[in-house]
């Protein structure tokens, strides 16, 4: 039953995840072809960096998983009443204080973006660009605790159409910027906005209408449900680690290398977390809430099968995409973005971006399942100070790197981070949790995924001889075919999809 009922779920939030990264190709293409690989990009992509931190600094990457905990434990006892109350204190709480926080950072946003982009020369225009962006950031947060409440019935439907609503405002605000005869990083960011209000916000509170989570009067401001949340929130609040910051590197570190750096790492990360998304993070998103009941439940022998089984799919799945990302590199590039402003040099310096980034695809996987299963079991600690160790020896490696290196540095330093700490959380996970391992997945995966790579290799080599360009999109329709045919087979004889 849970098994069948885990599948649906994670069909569901991955066609949702795919439908919103095919939005983001659209405005990611729409991006390059208005304002290139330049510095108007450069300043888009920028002016996310201090929001984003904010809501990372929030725990709002993580506010689903702390609350779903709290909210599941009262629906497994039957007690909604409990449940409504446990949310209104604590969404009460979140959103005061995000608020707050908001608004001190809108006042002083002009030092805090000139302490963190030394190097940026229009600070002025940047700093306007922030100050929307973090608007956008207070409909994050309150969207994600109403996505939880959601997630806690085990409803997905509505959360997935979040990121499609917010990546269509994007675009409608740059084609709005386009036609008015203003392509620009503030139209842009204006539509992200208004899509952040309608689809994480309004549309979200109306999901957790329809499950009965409404908020309730009398609820006292030191309820219980909030203390349990600060609890399991705090150590993601303080281990700010390598995934949460992930996404925060080509910013930081992009300006170091030179203009067009932060925009191409941006644009190749982008492309890479197609398939983390929609393999990696939709098993994610919905194994948890059922890791989390089963947890609950105290069915412990079920929540390690379960985890076991989810890591082992999910991973075979991202080392299929591995293969073909990392072997088709520059015609994903120029199918994507060669487009406009966006031209065959801009290919030739994001292919190997993408590519680097492509090996981190199955830690991204299994990263997604394992800690997933470590906040079930509410050890919140446990990832989060493996992840604060890896951020830590990384933070040099990105320096080295980048300043040796440029933008490839960056982007191999990235995989080589989140491989160490996906290695790392497994091993613990396995040593606190005795049961079934993960066995001969660890060497048939690898060699699967080698094999498929050489397919595309070796198809992608057959078309470029009959005159075709090395980024052709004939040579990537060529090769994926090619590495999935023989993905399938090779898995097939050494039994790895039994």
């Amino acid at each position: 039953m849970i098994r069948s009922r885990l599948g649906r779920a994670a069909l569901v939030v991955s066609g949702g995840i795919l439908l919103s990264r095919l939005l983001g190709f659209g405005r990611n293409v729409l991006l390059y072809a208005l304002l290139g690989r330049e510095v108007a990009t450069d300043l888009y992509v920028d002016a996310f960096t201090i929001p984003d931190y904010l809501f990372f600094l929030m725990a709002g990457g993580y506010l689903s998983i702390t609350l779903v905990p709290i909210l599941s434990r009262h629906h497994a006892a039957g007690d909604d009443d409990a449940a409504r109350r446990s949310f209104t204190a604590v969404f009460r709480m979140v959103t005061t204080a995000l608020v707050a926080l908001t608004v001190v950072l809108v006042v002083f946003a002009r030092p805090l973006v000139e302490t963190v982009f030394p190097r940026i020369e229009d600070s002025a225009r940047l700093t306007d660009l922030t100050r929307v962006a973090l608007v956008s950031q207070v409909f994050f947060g309150m969207g994600t605790l109403l996505m939880a409440a959601q997630y806690a019935r085990q409803r997905f439907l509505i959360p997935t159409l979040a990121p499609l609503v917010y990546n269509l405002g994007i675009i409608l605000g740059g084609a709005a910027g386009a036609v008015a005869g203003n392509p620009s990083p503030e139209a842009f960011v204006w539509g992200g906005l208004v899509g952040a209000a309608v689809g994480n916000f309004a549309l979200q509170a109306w999901g957790a209408h329809r499950t009965g989570m409404t908020l309730m009067r009398g609820v006292p401001w030191r309820h219980e449900a909030v203390g349990e949340y600060l609890a399991m929130a705090l150590p993601l609040m303080v281990g700010q680690s390598v995934v949460a910051l992930d996404e925060q590197w080509p910013r930081l570190f992009g300006q170091l290398v030179g203009e067009g750096a932060t925009a191409g790492l941006y644009g190749a990360r982008q492309l890479n977390m197609l398939p983390v998304g929609v393999i990696a993070q939709a098993a994610g998103v919905a194994a948890y809430p059922f890791l989390a009941r089963l947890a609950a439940e105290g069915r412990d022998g079920e929540l390690r099968e379960t985890v076991v089984r989810s890591v082992r799919t999910t991973v075979a799945f991202a080392a299929a995409a591995a293969a073909v990302v990392v072997t088709l590199a520059g015609p994903i590039v120029r199918t994507a973005y060669q487009w406009g402003s966006f031209d065959a040099s801009d290919t030739a310096a994001v292919a190997p971006l993408l590519a680097l980034y492509g090996l981190s695809i199955p830690f991204w996987a299994a990263h997604q399942v394992y800690t997933r299963a470590f906040y079930a079991r509410r050890r919140m600690w446990v990832p989060v100070g493996i992840g604060t160790a890896v951020t830590l020896m990384s933070i040099p490696g990105f320096l080295l790197a980048a300043g040796r290196f440029g933008a490839a540095g960056v982007a191999l330093t990235s995989t080589v981070s989140i491989a160490l700490y996906t290695v790392a959380i497994a091993v613990s996970w396995h040593r606190a949790e005795p049961g079934p391992g993960l066995g001969d997945t660890l060497w048939k995966t690898p060699v699967v995924a080698a094999a498929a790579g050489v397919a595309a290799w070796g198809a992608a080599e057959a078309a470029i001889r009959t005159g075709l360009d090395t980024t052709s999109p004939v040579v990537l329709f060529v090769g994926g075919p090619a590495a999935l045919v023989v993905y399938l087979a090779v898995g097939r004889i050494l039994g790895q999809h039994r």
